[in-house]
């Protein structure tokens, strides 16, 4: 399933409210590959790290970004967003505030839509083929609904939203947490993500918390032997 790609004239921008006070200053979203952009961390989705991949005619954002005149600014300036795929319940955020801004449909696993009402959504099972670059994948654990998305750019990146994460000492790991929902079967996602994908498949991953445990860096490379080497410290 392909979802429709909203064209750029269709996209209704709703800017902050005024007021007569100065806003504070935010960082803006940085390049970490390629097209690929990390925004600030976001108090909405406990410090959560949301991405965008810019396309030549589709912008995908993965999970949301604080919702400030910064991040909407640098979208208009992008050309909007096609489609806001959220990789777990907790990368929700202001979902419907985007939606309503940009126009663009939201993709989330099936488990996790209900969390979603009055949105239009677009739900997946196990695989969805986004377009010939992209596509999610379900990895429950962390979460019900908690999924990862491949993209086959910059020698391909894995954006694992929570359910791998950099340690304090910046080493790849599923983290175990009070929240976590099932943690077998978060290690057997991980381990189907290592037969999954080669050397030659996948490059780098790109965590959805956690960032400043990378030290700048940015992004995880080396990827699938750090997914090896994560299977081995737990």
């Amino acid at each position: 399933m392909q979802p429709d790609t909203p064209a750029k004239g269709d996209f209704s921008l709703t800017p902050s409210g005024s007021s007569n006070q100065q806003p504070a200053a935010f960082k803006p979203p940085r390049l970490v590959l390629d097209t690929i952009f990390a925004f600030p961390p976001n108090r909405d989705t406990l410090g959560g790290t949301a991405y965008i991949i810019v396309g030549n005619s589709f912008n995908l954002l993965i999970d949301c970004p604080a919702w400030n005149e910064t991040n909407q600014q640098f979208l208009r300036e992008q050309g909007g967003v096609s489609l806001l795929f959220i990789t777990h319940r907790g990368g929700i955020g202001k979902a419907q505030e985007i939606q309503e801004s940009m126009g663009c449909q939201v993709l989330i696993q099936e488990q996790e839509a209900y969390l979603l009402p009055g949105l239009e959504v677009v739900t997946f099972h196990q695989e969805l083929t986004i377009n010939p670059c992209c596509y999610v994948i379900w990895t429950p654990g962390h979460s019900p609904g908690s999924s990862c998305l491949y993209y086959t750019g910059a020698g391909g990146v894995l954006f694992s939203g929570r359910h791998l994460l950099p340690s304090k000492q910046g080493e790849l790991l599923p983290l175990r947490t009070p929240k976590t929902f099932h943690w077998p079967r978060q290690i057997r996602s991980v381990q189907s993500l290592l037969e999954r994908f080669t050397p030659e498949t996948l490059q780098f991953i790109c965590p959805g918390a956690n960032t400043g445990f990378l030290r700048g860096k940015g992004v995880i490379d080396q990827a699938t032997e750090r997914l090896s080497a994560s299977l081995r410290e737990v």
